[in-house]
C-alpha cells in the first residue's frame, strides 16, 4: 500500500470495499492507524487498526467479529471483549500487526436482536448452536470476504492469524490470504462462559485446549 507522510493514501477501491479515511488513533495499547472502509455490498462501515509496518511477511493479525455485548458492555457470556483487548495488546507488544474489526458479524452473523433471543434460549437450556437453529438461523452465518479484501488492500503479504477458529483460517485461505501460523488466543474461562466455550469446541471445532483443565 502506498504511503504519504507516514499515512496511507485514501480513495482506494476494490471489488467490494472502498477505503474512505485514515486517522491516527491513540489507545491504551499504543498508537494505531485507524483505516475506515465502506462495504459496497452490505453498506456496513468497517475498520482496520494498523500498528507499525505490516507490509512484509508474517504480520500478526486478528480478524475480530463485532460483539456489542462483549466488546462494549463487558458481557461474561462470551470471551469476545477479553479477546479484543488481548489481541490489541499482543499486536502492540509485537511492534507490528493489524486488527480487522468486522461489523455485521454480531452473534456469528445473525444480528444483535437474534443474538439476544438466542441468549434467552440458552438460559432455558439450549446451547449456543441449538439456540441459533431453534430460531431458524445458521449456527454461523459469517463471511470473511470483506476482511480478506481489507488485508489485500493493506498490502499484507502473509499473516500470523490470532484465532482459535479453524473455519476462519480456512475462509481467509479461500479468499487468498496467506497464513504462515495460527496463533492461539486463549482466555481463561469462568463460570458464566464455560458451557458456551465447550460448545464452541465440541460443535464448532474451535481449538480450546485450555478447557481441559477447567472445572465444571
Amino acid at each position: 500500500m502506498k504511503e504519504r507522510d507516514g499515512m496511507f493514501d485514501g480513495d482506494t477501491r476494490l471489488a467490494g470495499v472502498e477505503r474512505v479515511v485514515n486517522v491516527r488513533l491513540p489507545t491504551v495499547y499504543g498508537v494505531f492507524l485507524a483505516v475506515g472502509y465502506l462495504d459496497l455490498n452490505s453498506g456496513h462501515e468497517q475498520i482496520a487498526l494498523v500498528y507499525g509496518d505490516i507490509t512484509g511477511e508474517g504480520a500478526l493479525a486478528r480478524v475480530h467479529s463485532e460483539c456489542l455485548t462483549g466488546d462494549a458492555f463487558g458481557s461474561m457470556h462470551c470471551e469476545c471483549g477479553d479477546q479484543l483487548s488481548a489481541a490489541l495488546g499482543a499486536i502492540a507488544e509485537e511492534g507490528r500487526g493489524i486488527l480487522v474489526y468486522l461489523r455485521g458479524h454480531e452473534g456469528r452473523g445473525i444480528g444483535l436482536l437474534a443474538k439476544l433471543q438466542a441468549m434467552k434460549l440458552q438460559t432455558e437450556g439450549l446451547d449456543t448452536v441449538e439456540a441459533n437453529l431453534a430460531l431458524g438461523l445458521p449456527a454461523d452465518a459469517r463471511d470473511y470476504g470483506v476482511a480478506a479484501e481489507i488485508l489485500h488492500d493493506l498490502d499484507v503479504q502473509s499473516v500470523r492469524l490470532l484465532s482459535n477458529n479453524p473455519r476462519k483460517r480456512e475462509a481467509l485461505l479461500r479468499h487468498g490470504i496467506k497464513i504462515t501460523e495460527q496463533v492461539p488466543l486463549l482466555i481463561p474461562p469462568h463460570e458464566e462462559n464455560i458451557r458456551y466455550l465447550r460448545t464452541k469446541r465440541e460443535r464448532l471445532g474451535h481449538h480450546l485446549p485450555h478447557l481441559d483443565d477447567a472445572g465444571e
